[in-house]
């Protein structure tokens, strides 16, 4: 029995959106009205009833606009936006479940109207990539759109969205003064789902794409330009900052040395010399049908790794899994960062814990800042206190680009 749902994969999914609740996501009465809804129903269930509250949302955000009242429109089709991406989670996996696809064509039209009915509007983006479009968003400082401001980009990790990135720290970085750049790289958001491309460990080449066209957005001040990633992005930014050397301050929440450290130490339990675990792709089979019992048997891990996993790399088995997760790794790109960099650890995140290898082989001015479960923020992320998180990253992004 979780917090907010009676199944435990609902209920880590399902309130995610805690984090978003000081920037307009979601409101706690929302969330116990859809996890009173959901019940003991199934993923199925869960998804039609996020689809049901998001479809509300965005009749009333119709009814707003007919009657004059752009600002609320805007506000409820972003809310409608995070509702309808909460709906697709569950679904997540290769097949690409239509029901999936329809709920994330609906949070980026919904998104979409929303940046069109902001004042000034937020821009789409259209960023070349080896023939193909990042697809990404230019929303400029809160009233300070005209002048030249530093830019935050902002970088997802596995499973989130642009809308999530936006609620997370888009509108706290727009009320800072910051101008932000939004997009969806590889594996990610509409680029994984619509289009089937596959995340890269190589991310400075996705990264120098981004900042070409950042340089070229108005009133953009070249010379302090931020790049920021949560969750797997805390892999990504990095590694993206050790590639680009137009950046001048560069955000990892948390910082990661690697992906497959931990898999490495669960092969080494379940019989694996330590040698051998080196390699994850030439486990003996034994092992890999270890590791696949011990994850099928737990319905988070299944869908972590299975559902999600598999879908983001674009493998078809545990084997392929681990060959590509192990190559996602700063090992000899963690001293190729030149900006000043921040890395942050929550007290619970298990993704902490490679932020200490990452921090000593980095040889950039840099920061660790811990957050702990005593202040609400000890979870993946800090999405049971986001506030404290963004205060703290903005504070230390303001003494570190000082003039």
């Amino acid at each position: 029995m979780g917090a907010f749902f009676k199944d435990a994969l609902q209920d880590r999914l399902g309130t995610w959106g805690i984090g978003y609740m000081p920037y307009g996501g979601i409101d706690h009465g929302e969330l116990v009205a859809i996890g009173e809804a959901v019940g003991d129903g199934d993923d199925g269930v869960y998804h039609d009833t996020w689809v049901a509250a998001a479809d509300r949302l965005k009749t009333q955000a119709r009814d707003a606009l007919a009657n004059g009242h752009s600002a609320s429109a805007r506000d409820l089709l972003l809310r409608s936006s995070g509702f309808y991406v909460s709906a697709c989670r569950p679904l997540f996996g290769p097949r690409r479940d239509p029901r999936l696809l329809a709920a994330q064509r609906s949070a980026v039209a919904a998104f979409d109207e929303a940046m069109a009915l902001s004042d000034p509007p937020g821009t789409p983006l259209a960023i070349p990539f080896e023939g193909l479009s990042l697809p990404g968003y230019f929303i400029p400082a809160e009233g300070r759109a005209a002048e030249v401001r530093p830019l935050l980009i902002l970088t997802n990790g596995y499973d989130g969205t642009i809308t999530d990135m936006y609620f997370a720290s888009a509108v706290a970085a727009s009320r800072r003064g910051y101008h932000v750049l939004m997009f969806d790289g590889p594996g990610q958001g509409s680029m994984l789902a619509w289009h089937g491309v596959p995340m890269r460990p190589d991310c400075e080449v996705v990264i120098n794409a981004v900042v070409d066209v950042a340089v070229t957005l108005p009133n953009v001040d070249t010379d302090r330009m931020v790049l920021n990633g949560w969750s797997l992005g805390g892999y990504l930014a990095p590694r993206g900052a050790s590639g680009e050397p137009r950046l001048a301050a560069c955000v990892a929440d948390p910082g990661q040395f690697s992906m497959a450290g931990g898999f490495a130490a669960y092969a080494v339990k379940l019989g694996a010399s330590p040698d051998e675990a080196r390699d994850l792709s030439t486990l003996d089979q034994s092992i890999i049908d270890r590791l696949r019992r011990m994850i099928d048997g737990d319905r988070i891990q299944r869908w972590t790794f299975t559902q999600r996993g598999f879908w983001v790399h674009g493998v078809t088995d545990l084997r392929g899994y681990l060959a590509a997760a192990q190559q996602f790794t700063m090992e000899g790109r963690a001293g190729m960062i030149r900006c000043p960099t921040l890395l942050t650890m929550a007290e619970n995140d298990p993704l902490t814990a490679s932020t200490q290898t990452l921090f000593d082989q980095m040889t950039c001015p840099k920061t660790i800042i811990r957050f702990s479960a005593a202040d609400g923020a000890g979870d993946h992320c800090e999405m049971g206190n986001r506030s404290l998180l963004n205060r703290r990253t903005f504070d230390w992004l303001e003494e570190t680009l000082r003039p």
